[in-house]
Protein backbone atom coordinates (compact mmCIF):
# COMPACT_ATOMS: atom_id res chain seq x y z
CA UNK A 1 0.00 0.00 0.00
CA UNK A 2 1.40 3.30 -0.93
CA UNK A 3 1.53 6.32 1.14
CA UNK A 4 -1.18 8.78 1.61
CA UNK A 5 -0.70 11.77 0.34
CA UNK A 6 -1.70 15.37 1.83
CA UNK A 7 -3.92 17.43 -0.66
CA UNK A 8 -1.96 20.35 0.44
CA UNK A 9 -3.88 23.60 2.52
CA UNK A 10 -6.82 25.47 1.22
CA UNK A 11 -7.01 28.54 -0.03
CA UNK A 12 -8.92 31.67 1.90
CA UNK A 13 -9.44 32.03 5.54
CA UNK A 14 -7.33 29.55 7.32
CA UNK A 15 -7.51 29.26 11.20
CA UNK A 16 -3.60 28.53 12.85
CA UNK A 17 -2.51 27.29 16.13
CA UNK A 18 -0.41 29.43 17.95
CA UNK A 19 2.39 27.27 19.15
CA UNK A 20 5.50 29.24 21.41
CA UNK A 21 9.09 29.31 20.05
CA UNK A 22 10.40 27.10 23.19
CA UNK A 23 8.35 24.20 21.81
CA UNK A 24 10.81 24.31 18.49
CA UNK A 25 13.56 25.35 20.18
CA UNK A 26 13.89 23.35 23.67
CA UNK A 27 11.09 20.94 23.31
CA UNK A 28 11.05 19.44 20.35
CA UNK A 29 14.71 18.30 19.95
CA UNK A 30 13.95 15.90 23.27
CA UNK A 31 10.88 14.37 21.86
CA UNK A 32 12.14 10.95 20.68
CA UNK A 33 8.58 9.01 20.06
CA UNK A 34 6.07 9.76 17.64
CA UNK A 35 3.39 9.10 19.95
CA UNK A 36 4.64 11.73 21.94
CA UNK A 37 5.00 14.20 19.61
CA UNK A 38 1.44 13.57 17.90
CA UNK A 39 -0.12 13.91 21.30
CA UNK A 40 1.79 17.04 22.19
CA UNK A 41 0.89 18.99 18.97
CA UNK A 42 -2.51 17.70 19.47
CA UNK A 43 -3.45 18.84 22.35
CA UNK A 44 -1.30 22.40 21.38
CA UNK A 45 -4.17 22.47 18.36
CA UNK A 46 -7.32 21.50 20.37
CA UNK A 47 -6.23 24.26 23.40
CA UNK A 48 -6.12 26.97 21.48
CA UNK A 49 -10.14 26.47 19.65
CA UNK A 50 -11.29 26.55 23.55
CA UNK A 51 -12.10 29.22 25.60
CA UNK A 52 -11.97 30.41 28.81
CA UNK A 53 -9.23 31.61 31.21
CA UNK A 54 -8.21 27.81 32.00
CA UNK A 55 -8.00 25.24 29.12
CA UNK A 56 -7.13 21.96 30.28
CA UNK A 57 -8.27 18.13 28.40
CA UNK A 58 -9.32 14.79 29.49
CA UNK A 59 -8.86 11.44 28.28
CA UNK A 60 -12.33 11.64 26.50
CA UNK A 61 -11.18 14.51 24.83
CA UNK A 62 -8.81 12.32 22.55
CA UNK A 63 -10.26 9.65 22.30
CA UNK A 64 -13.94 10.86 21.03
CA UNK A 65 -11.58 12.22 18.20
CA UNK A 66 -11.48 9.09 15.58
CA UNK A 67 -9.48 10.74 13.41
CA UNK A 68 -6.68 11.22 15.79
CA UNK A 69 -6.92 8.16 17.62
CA UNK A 70 -6.95 6.25 13.99
CA UNK A 71 -3.30 7.35 13.55
CA UNK A 72 -2.19 5.87 16.71
CA UNK A 73 -2.71 2.32 15.80
CA UNK A 74 -4.19 -0.05 14.43
CA UNK A 75 -7.62 -0.96 16.03
CA UNK A 76 -9.40 1.01 18.94
CA UNK A 77 -7.43 -0.96 22.09
CA UNK A 78 -4.12 -0.57 20.30
CA UNK A 79 -4.43 3.10 19.72
CA UNK A 80 -5.99 3.56 22.82
CA UNK A 81 -3.09 1.80 24.97
CA UNK A 82 -0.38 4.23 22.49
CA UNK A 83 -2.68 7.53 24.08
CA UNK A 84 -2.05 6.49 27.26
CA UNK A 85 1.75 5.58 26.87
CA UNK A 86 1.97 9.05 25.05
CA UNK A 87 0.49 10.98 27.69
CA UNK A 88 2.63 9.26 30.07
CA UNK A 89 5.46 10.54 28.35
CA UNK A 90 3.76 13.94 27.96
CA UNK A 91 3.70 13.97 31.91
CA UNK A 92 7.46 12.48 32.70
CA UNK A 93 8.71 15.29 30.02
CA UNK A 94 6.71 17.50 32.09
CA UNK A 95 5.15 18.83 28.89
CA UNK A 96 2.13 18.56 30.65
CA UNK A 97 0.87 18.70 34.13
CA UNK A 98 -1.85 17.06 35.52
CA UNK A 99 -4.67 17.44 38.50
CA UNK A 100 -6.70 14.69 39.87
CA UNK A 101 -9.83 15.12 41.34
CA UNK A 102 -12.76 12.75 42.76
CA UNK A 103 -16.08 14.06 40.41
CA UNK A 104 -19.63 12.28 40.89
CA UNK A 105 -18.55 9.70 37.75
CA UNK A 106 -15.20 8.88 39.89
CA UNK A 107 -11.63 10.03 39.81
CA UNK A 108 -10.99 12.47 36.75
CA UNK A 109 -7.48 13.42 35.34
CA UNK A 110 -6.80 16.92 33.84
CA UNK A 111 -4.04 17.57 31.76
CA UNK A 112 -2.94 20.90 31.06
CA UNK A 113 0.22 22.42 29.14
CA UNK A 114 2.39 23.31 31.36
CA UNK A 115 3.12 27.09 30.85
CA UNK A 116 1.95 30.10 33.16
CA UNK A 117 -1.68 29.44 33.31
CA UNK A 118 -1.72 25.92 33.41
CA UNK A 119 0.56 25.57 36.60
CA UNK A 120 -1.80 28.34 38.13
CA UNK A 121 -4.64 26.09 37.46
CA UNK A 122 -2.86 23.08 38.92
CA UNK A 123 -2.31 25.13 41.68
CA UNK A 124 -5.66 26.94 42.14
CA UNK A 125 -7.35 23.54 41.97
CA UNK A 126 -5.07 21.69 44.64
CA UNK A 127 -6.04 24.53 47.43
CA UNK A 128 -9.21 23.17 46.21
CA UNK A 129 -10.28 26.37 44.88
CA UNK A 130 -12.61 24.71 42.07
CA UNK A 131 -16.13 24.15 41.38
CA UNK A 132 -18.13 21.74 39.37
CA UNK A 133 -19.20 23.75 35.95
CA UNK A 134 -22.78 21.96 35.24
CA UNK A 135 -21.30 20.92 31.87
CA UNK A 136 -20.79 17.16 31.42
CA UNK A 137 -17.97 18.04 28.93
CA UNK A 138 -16.02 20.31 31.29
CA UNK A 139 -16.73 19.40 34.68
CA UNK A 140 -14.69 21.50 36.20
CA UNK A 141 -14.23 25.74 37.02
CA UNK A 142 -11.10 27.02 38.25
CA UNK A 143 -12.31 29.90 40.58
CA UNK A 144 -10.61 32.96 42.04
CA UNK A 145 -11.16 35.74 44.13
CA UNK A 146 -9.38 38.02 41.55
CA UNK A 147 -9.78 37.47 37.38
CA UNK A 148 -5.44 36.78 37.49
CA UNK A 149 -2.86 38.80 36.60
CA UNK A 150 -2.54 36.63 32.99
CA UNK A 151 -6.64 37.64 32.09
CA UNK A 152 -6.26 41.45 32.96
CA UNK A 153 -3.13 41.55 30.45
CA UNK A 154 -5.05 40.23 27.83
CA UNK A 155 -8.14 41.77 28.33
CA UNK A 156 -6.51 44.91 28.72
CA UNK A 157 -3.08 44.74 26.83
CA UNK A 158 -2.86 42.03 24.39
CA UNK A 159 -2.16 38.89 23.50
CA UNK A 160 -0.07 36.66 25.70
CA UNK A 161 3.37 35.16 25.15
CA UNK A 162 5.24 33.29 26.80
CA UNK A 163 7.87 35.92 27.77
CA UNK A 164 5.19 38.37 28.83
CA UNK A 165 3.80 35.45 30.71
CA UNK A 166 6.96 35.14 33.00
CA UNK A 167 7.56 39.23 32.98
CA UNK A 168 3.89 38.76 34.94
CA UNK A 169 4.96 36.29 36.94
CA UNK A 170 7.68 38.34 38.47
CA UNK A 171 5.91 41.42 38.81
CA UNK A 172 2.83 39.27 40.63
CA UNK A 173 5.75 38.23 43.05
CA UNK A 174 7.36 41.61 43.51
CA UNK A 175 3.92 44.46 43.51
CA UNK A 176 0.45 43.93 45.30
CA UNK A 177 -2.09 43.06 42.89
CA UNK A 178 -4.15 46.07 43.79
CA UNK A 179 -1.09 47.75 42.16
CA UNK A 180 -1.10 46.20 39.48
CA UNK A 181 -4.70 46.13 38.45
CA UNK A 182 -4.59 49.88 38.83
CA UNK A 183 -1.55 50.23 36.92
CA UNK A 184 -3.41 48.98 34.13
CA UNK A 185 -6.40 51.10 34.88
CA UNK A 186 -3.85 54.30 34.26
CA UNK A 187 -2.78 52.73 31.13
CA UNK A 188 -5.83 52.13 29.33
CA UNK A 189 -7.01 55.67 30.42
CA UNK A 190 -4.25 57.31 28.95
CA UNK A 191 -4.35 54.89 26.08
CA UNK A 192 -0.73 53.95 26.90
CA UNK A 193 -1.63 49.84 26.13
CA UNK A 194 2.12 48.94 26.76
CA UNK A 195 3.72 46.87 29.73
CA UNK A 196 6.65 48.47 30.04
CA UNK A 197 4.33 51.51 30.79
CA UNK A 198 2.43 49.88 33.56
CA UNK A 199 6.05 48.61 34.66
CA UNK A 200 7.37 52.21 35.26
CA UNK A 201 4.78 52.96 37.17
CA UNK A 202 4.78 50.10 39.78
CA UNK A 203 8.27 51.65 39.81
CA UNK A 204 7.36 54.61 40.59
CA UNK A 205 5.09 53.47 43.59
CA UNK A 206 7.73 50.75 44.49
CA UNK A 207 10.51 53.65 44.56
CA UNK A 208 8.43 57.37 45.86
CA UNK A 209 5.13 55.59 47.60
CA UNK A 210 1.94 55.03 45.88
CA UNK A 211 -0.39 57.94 45.79
CA UNK A 212 -3.11 56.85 48.07
CA UNK A 213 -5.75 59.35 46.83
CA UNK A 214 -9.37 59.07 48.67
CA UNK A 215 -10.68 60.83 45.61
CA UNK A 216 -10.58 58.45 43.03
CA UNK A 217 -12.55 60.61 40.45
CA UNK A 218 -10.17 61.71 37.46
CA UNK A 219 -8.29 64.86 37.12
CA UNK A 220 -6.85 66.39 34.77
CA UNK A 221 -3.56 66.82 37.45
CA UNK A 222 -4.00 63.29 38.20
CA UNK A 223 -3.94 62.58 34.52
CA UNK A 224 -0.58 64.83 33.53
CA UNK A 225 1.50 62.68 36.38
CA UNK A 226 1.38 60.17 34.41
CA UNK A 227 1.90 61.54 30.84
CA UNK A 228 4.66 64.40 31.68
CA UNK A 229 8.34 63.66 32.95
CA UNK A 230 9.25 59.92 32.85
CA UNK A 231 6.36 58.51 31.15
CA UNK A 232 6.54 60.89 28.69
CA UNK A 233 8.80 58.53 26.44
CA UNK A 234 6.21 56.09 26.74
CA UNK A 235 3.47 58.71 24.82
CA UNK A 236 2.88 58.31 21.25
CA UNK A 237 2.69 62.95 20.49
Amino acid sequence: MGMKSFTGFSEGKVHFTSIPDPFFRSLLPLIDHLGELKTTLYAFWILDHMEGAFRYLRLTDFLEDKEFMASLGENPQQARENLEDAIQRCLERNTFIKATLELDSGPEDLYFLNTPKGRAAVGAIERGEWRHSGDPAYPVDVISETPGIYHLYEENIGPLTPIIAETLEDAEQTYPYSWIEEAVRIAVENNVRRWSYVEAILKRWQEGGRDEREDRRDTEKDRRRYVEGEFSDFIEH
